[in-house]
């Protein structure tokens, strides 16, 4: 399995109009993302200090590569680069191991 942590931090500026249609934006990634081939799952994340995390989970390395390609996707990361992050991180990784427990 190949994971997609995107890690980010909304630009000081932000109005409320801006951060509705990032959200929309979000909103259409995760749906577009679940159908994909190889698609796993897709959640996001908000921290106390603002930071914003969403976890994309992708069976295969192929899979995750077609969904860095795919147009609408690269669009709306170029538009999110410039209108409404100050900062952001991404990393692609390789999960070595999975545990699950129920209680």
């Amino acid at each position: 399995m190949i994971l997609t942590v995107f890690r980010s931090t909304l630009r000081a500026d932000l109005d409320a109009a801006a951060l509705g249609e990032l959200e929309a934006v979000g909103t259409r990634m995760a749906t577009l993302a679940a159908t994909m081939p190889g698609f796993v799952s897709y959640k996001d994340f908000a921290a106390p200090d603002g930071e914003n995390v969403t976890v994309v989970e992708f069976e295969t390395m192929e899979a995750q590569l077609q969904w860095r390609a795919h147009p609408e996707h690269a669009a709306a990361q170029r538009a999110a680069r410039e209108r409404y992050f100050a900062e952001y991180k991404i990393s692609v990784c390789s999960v070595l191991r999975v545990a699950t427990h129920s209680v």
